[in-house]
């Protein structure tokens, strides 16, 4: 059964996982700055952090979750994050990108093993014109995308955890989307800095203190303005719409970064830019018009659980 706000909920999901392909606009920004992707990574999810804590510590004290019960999703998402983060320290961008976007597969894949499901004609239509407009944009100078190198295999990880993290968000029935958003921040974090301590030669070296306090205004701009409120949708819609449907519209993520590298960068943009986003955006529709919704009853669902999980 669908969400009764299917289509806004869907809507809302494409425009804060597009934005993300504006994402390296301000990455550029701090670059310039002395801050580098993989030490701008590690400050905007503390950051991030850091500004949750108060709330999820007043939630403690009321008696309800804060989202350290979540680890397995937070470690997922957030660990996703974290490979595909530094997977273009070790990588190019087009290789780490088409790797960590393979996550439509790896979601249909893990639906099919761990929930028996079957898949409709709408659904195959749906992956395959993702996958064909994933390939036209990004698979330029290879045919399949066969990990070659450590970067590589961070990005394809990455998009493996993204996916079973979706998978299981959509069993969470929750009017507050904040443990779960904690959660995130909290193992991401976590699992960033673990990453990151085994990359030290690829971070380079660690910008002044100087440096950072003039960058702390816009680093924290970014945290609140943008890294939470996109994220809180992202992780809110799977368990509204489902995890088939959120792989498929994340995936805006690369026809706006494309479109945007293309316009503002004087980056490659042709037929092949232009038809892939396309199928891309096709994919979507088809599956946001014919997907049935959430893998359960939303609203009876909803009822129950929130009778069963005191404090949400």
């Amino acid at each position: 059964m669908r969400h009764p706000n299917h289509f806004l909920i869907c809507l809302g999901l494409t425009v804060a996982a597009g934005s993300w392909g504006l994402y390296w606009l301000p990455q550029r920004f701090l670059e310039g700055y002395g801050l580098t992707g993989g030490w701008g990574t590690i400050a905007q999810m503390g950051i991030a952090l850091l500004v949750l804590s108060p709330l999820a510590l007043w939630r403690a004290m009321r008696g309800k979750r804060t989202g350290l019960e979540f680890p397995i999703i937070g470690f997922l998402m957030g660990g996703g994050y974290a490979c595909y983060a530094n997977s273009f320290l070790l990588t190019e961008v087009m290789r780490a990108l088409i790797l960590f976007f393979l996550i439509p597969f790896w979601t249909a894949l893990f639906e099919r093993i761990f929930l028996g499901k079957r898949f409709g004609l709408s659904r195959l239509m749906s992956l395959v014109l993702a996958f064909a407009g994933l390939w036209i944009v990004l698979a330029r100078d290879f045919f399949l995308p066969v990990p070659e190198n450590w970067g590589d295999w961070l990005a394809l990880l990455g998009g493996c955890f993204f996916a079973g993290g979706a998978l299981r968000l959509q069993e969470v029935k929750s009017k507050s989307v904040q443990p779960i958003l904690f959660a995130f921040f909290l193992y991401g974090t976590l699992a960033t800095l673990g990453l990151s301590s085994l990359l030290t030669a690829e971070l380079g070296p660690m910008p002044s203190a100087g440096s950072l306090l003039s960058m702390a205004p816009w680093l924290f701009l970014l945290s609140v303005g943008f890294f939470i409120p996109t994220n809180t949708i992202i992780l809110w819609s799977p368990s509204r719409i489902g995890a088939g449907l959120f792989s498929i519209l994340i995936l805006s993520e690369v026809v706006v970064g494309t479109v945007s590298a293309g316009l503002l960068a004087d980056d490659p943009f042709g037929w092949r830019e232009g038809l892939g986003g396309i199928l891309i955006l096709l994919a979507g529709l088809v599956e946001t018009i014919f997907s049935p919704g959430s893998t359960e009853d939303i609203e009876s669902d909803f009822k129950e659980r929130e009778r069963s999980l005191e404090g949400i």
